[in-house]
This record gives structure tokens, sequence and C-alpha cells, in this order.
């Protein structure tokens, strides 16, 4: 059995997807750009942008029930991998030991000129 979870605490879908999709004790969020949900609009450089994105993927794990300690792997994608530290210092205020198992690749281009999108996947509470 498969649910949409949604929030106006994160950005609408800019597509045909669901913000976030939980099935079998997992929750699969989309990708997060550095969207203020408020405004739809991109939040500053590449650092804000990546803070907002994290945001944006607490919101969707809280719309769930769960939360960032949850998050089992990330995959992060940059328009530019010379932003890689930059994201990482950011990424680091937002998970804890353990971190989740992680890929980081480096795209052509990020759907309205972002600098960072993540998407995450979480093993829910009741799971564990």
């Amino acid at each position: 059995m498969t649910d949409a979870i949604s929030t106006t605490n994160a950005p609408a879908a800019i597509g045909p997807y669901s913000q976030a999709v939980r099935a079998n004790g997992m929750l699969f969020c989309s990708g997060q750009l550095g969207l203020d949900p408020a405004t739809g609009e991109l939040s500053g450089d590449t650092g804000a942008q990546a803070d907002r994105v994290l945001r944006n993927v607490r919101a969707l794990l809280e719309a769930a029930g769960a939360g960032m300690s949850d998050v089992v792997r990330t995959t992060i994608y940059l328009a530019d991998m010379a932003d890689f530290a930059t994201v990482n210092e950011v990424y680091a205020r937002h998970f804890e030991e353990p971190y989740p198992a992680r890929s980081t690749v480096a795209v052509a281009a990020l759907p309205r000129g972002g600098r960072v999108e993540i998407e995450a996947t979480a093993l829910l509470p009741d799971r564990r």
C-alpha cells in the first residue's frame, strides 16, 4: 500500500509527481530544490539553497511522522561540483552520525536554475 505525503511547509510539486510517497514502512522524498515554500523563489547562493533544500526535506519527513535521523539514503545533485564543500558543510549541520548513505553527482542543469537538489529515503519510525 502506498500513499502520497504532502505539506505546505515544502514547495508544491512543479510537475506530475508527489512531494513524497510512503510505501512499506519507507518514505521516498522527491528531489527538493532550494525553493522557499511561501514564495516559490530560490534561496540565495548555493549554501542558502542547500539549507533551504534540507529544511524542505525535514518538512516532508515531519509530515510523515519522521525526522532527519530516520533518513537512510540521500542523493545530492549539484549544478557545479565546485559547490561540493559548501553543500557538505550545510549537510553536516542537518544530519548527525550515523550519517545516511549518500551519492553526489554533477548534472548539466537543475530545474528553475537551482544549484543543488537532494532526494531522501527514510525508514519510518514505526518500522525501526
